[in-house]
């Protein structure tokens, strides 16, 4: 299986919950440096919590699944000094 074969399936384990709540998400890219581009679709792209779904779930379940992706962007994702986003809490 090859890295977007990988990649596709590791986001399968996620869009059942993004699709409950009316969005989606989609490959745009994998760079020949192993980085993963991804848009937001539906509601996820203009949600504020947008930024930790994508931190907290869709780039965790990437590297998870995928070691040797080097780091995953998201296109269109809610602005980090955004006031309505929400970062993920980091545990110590």
């Amino acid at each position: 299986m090859n890295i977007l074969e990988r990649v596709e399936q590791a986001l399968e384990t996620l869009r059942p919950y993004l699709e409950a709540d009316g969005g989606n998400v989609t490959i745009e890219e994998i760079t020949t440096d192993n980085v993963v581009r991804l848009r937001l679709l539906g509601s996820c792209a203009s949600c504020a919590m947008s930024i930790m779904t994508f931190k907290a779930g869709l780039e965790q379940a990437i590297k998870k699944a995928v070691p040797e992706i080097t780091s995953v962007e998201a296109l269109n994702i809610t602005d980090i000094n955004d006031p309505n986003a929400t970062l993920p809490q980091q545990v110590i």
